[in-house]
């Protein structure tokens, strides 16, 4: 698992795959990202498999071409956690947002 990812690296991954978007999952509490998978459910397993807990795992799709923060979108399958209060695709909580948009910032590099 390498450190860090270059936004280049992240548009060549997003032209094989999806075209203009990488799908990632974000592990708030350890600080760690997993990227490049078809399904987040698949990333998802990755990070659980090192060490991760479902809670602290949420799903985004990250689109390299774009400059602003919308380049990070809050949508996955694994984000519906009723029983934590997130009972939509989108993550909810604009804390936890904010912490994925942190560890974001901090993985890619321009």
């Amino acid at each position: 698992m390498a450190n860090s990812i270059t936004k280049a690296e992240l548009l060549r991954m997003a032209r094989e795959r999806f075209g203009d978007m990488v799908k990632a999952v974000v592990d708030v509490e350890r600080g760690i990202m997993a990227v490049g998978g078809e399904f987040h459910a698949d990333e998802e397993v990755v990070l659980m498999e090192q060490g991760s807990k479902r809670e602290h795992t949420w799903g985004i799709n990250l689109y390299p071409e774009k400059q602003d923060d919308s380049w990070i979108e809050f949508d996955s399958m694994i984000n519906l956690k009723p029983a934590l209060g997130n009972r939509s695709r989108r993550v909810e909580d604009e804390a936890i947002c904010e912490k994925v948009r942190a560890i974001v910032k901090k993985l890619v590099i321009s």
